[in-house]
């Protein structure tokens, strides 16, 4: 599948149909339509507004999410649900993609995973917004590291354990378009 940064160009999946497929570490890549969505968009020069990572439970018949948004940090969403009612029981508002990193290996994978449900609960990362918008502005500065996290954060640490480094981008943090533009980040498809 071609890997493109404007979600809209890439191939429409059905979720029933790739469901069943997906990994633990698969990722979750949104371009939304909402306010803050549009300021992610804006200030990363990116169509991507949002990652999570994809933690399926089959054996359940479910499929999560593990993010971190605004309104309540690092949780776990089912993925069924930004299809049919994200919020106000409409679907998310704008693309959703899934994909996959070549380089995430099936012995790692148990270590992301439980060092993100560990983090599960941990805050949202409010501030950073606010000392990436400064180091947009001025050039300067590096995220200090802490267990608050923004939702690219949570994924790049998740996948440091599971012994992939997701680079930061030249000003000092790291956004949903980078992990999409890391070279072994390939599209399985759109669902949105």
């Amino acid at each position: 599948m071609n890997k493109t940064e404007n979600p809209t160009q890439i191939d429409k999946i059905e979720y029933s149909q790739i469901r069943t497929e997906l990994k633990i570490g698969d990722l979750l890549f949104t371009s939304g339509n909402y306010p803050i969505s549009r300021a992610i968009k804006l200030a990363t020069k990116s169509n991507w507004s949002h990652v999570g990572i994809v933690v399926p439970f089959l054996d359940i018949d479910r499929v999560l999410i593990l993010e971190s948004v605004e309104d309540s940090g690092v949780r776990l969403f089912p993925l069924s649900r930004y299809i049919t009612q994200y919020k106000y029981n409409e679907p998310y508002d704008g693309a959703a993609v899934l994909a996959r990193h070549s380089q995430l290996q099936d012995g790692r994978v148990q270590d992301l995973l439980k060092f993100g449900l560990d983090e599960l609960t941990r805050p949202y990362d409010k501030s950073e917004i606010g000392r990436i918008i400064a180091r947009i502005a001025l050039g300067e500065g590096r995220k200090k590291r802490n267990r608050d996290y923004i939702c690219s954060e949570i994924v790049h640490e998740c996948f440091l354990r599971a012994g992939i480094n997701i680079k930061y981008n030249r000003r000092g943090f790291v956004s949903p378009h980078d992990i999409w533009s890391d070279k072994n980040v390939a599209p399985l498809g759109r669902i949105l």
